[in-house]
């Protein structure tokens, strides 16, 4: 495995490649761009880099599916970080061109609905393309292909493009967020501000099914940040749901709550502890009665007196 290498979503000049680039590590790793997310993903199942570092969520749009659905179905990864990042979008041209030149327009399909109403209201006529990354639409651009990329400002001198107009975005405060992803190994040490992610199957589907699963961690007090759906493949109505929870996997209220999920889910995979991005411990929630670590170790000394006729 090569311990200095890390991919991402590429080419070169990709809002991926720029949250990378804010980690410490990155000034010392090869990073090297892929085509795709489960390029980039299998490049580290392979033993090719040690990780990479791909869009997982945007707060417009939501889930990245790519993404998610790699980490679902393919080999087991873990996320050892996330990343967030401000999302400013850049209409980039060849020199010379003006608005009413463009006539098509390029960019990942995740970018779209964080420009669509800037589009319809100032390129109503243009007809817009997927391509597999905002670079890479700028790159298509460069090439003639199309007329104009909605990109980073920053992939412009990349691809000798020009930014004809900067600062678009649909909705304010868009940001987008990265995780760090490499094969499966003990997560890092809790630091008071911390996520889990899981992935959890259901055993059967029956009313207060979904339920049953989200009590695990209510009554645990563990809080959840997201919580989405995703189907299995293996019919309609079959789905399996991706869980961000506040906390760590070494703290007793998570730890518990997976246990119990475990127990009830023929399948659940765990997808990593990780410290929360741009959240310190002043901004955690404070723990609701009675789901510290110390009350579930005084909680079980307890249950061993009555146990050994103590109590």
């Amino acid at each position: 495995m090569s311990a200095t290498r890390y991919t991402y979503l590429g080419p070169e000049g990709t809002f991926t490649e720029a949250a990378l680039r804010t980690l410490p590590e990155a000034a010392t790793r090869e990073l090297v761009p892929m085509v795709s997310v489960p390029a980039a993903l299998d490049a580290v199942r392979s033993g090719e880099a040690a990780a990479a570092l791909v869009p997982i969520e945007n707060s417009v749009e939501g889930g990245i599916t790519t993404t998610l659905d790699e980490l679902v179905s393919g080999e087991p990864l873990m996320i050892y970080r996330e990343v967030l990042l401000s999302i400013k979008f850049a209409l980039l041209v060849r020199p010379g061109t003006t608005l009413a030149d463009i006539k098509t327009v390029t960019a990942h399909p995740a970018a779209q609905p964080q420009v669509r109403n800037w589009l319809k209201a100032n390129l109503p006529e243009a007809l817009w393309e997927s391509s597999a990354s905002n670079a890479d639409g700028a790159r298509l651009v460069q090439e003639g292909r199309y007329d104009a990329a909605f990109a980073g400002e920053f992939a412009a001198a990349t691809y000798g493009l020009e930014p004809l107009i900067t600062d678009i975005h649909d909705a304010v405060n868009a940001q987008t967020r990265f995780v760090l992803v490499g094969r499966p190994a003990r997560p890092a040490a809790p630091t008071g501000a911390d996520k889990t992610s899981v992935v959890l199957w259901q055993r059967e589907d029956h009313p207060g099914a979904l339920l049953e699963l989200l009590q695990e961690f209510s009554v645990r007090g563990v809080n959840l940040m997201l919580l989405q759906s995703r189907p299995t493949g293996q019919g309609i109505g079959n789905y399996c749901f991706a869980i961000d929870a506040e906390g760590h996997i070494s703290e007793r209220r998570v730890g518990e709550a997976l246990m119990g999920l475990r127990r009830i889910c023929p399948e659940v995979r765990f997808l990593g502890s990780y410290p929360r991005a741009e959240v310190t411990l002043d901004d955690v929630r404070a723990l609701r009665a009675g789901t510290s670590d110390a009350e579930f170790v005084e909680a079980a000394e307890w249950l061993a007196r009555c146990q050994d006729g103590r109590a």
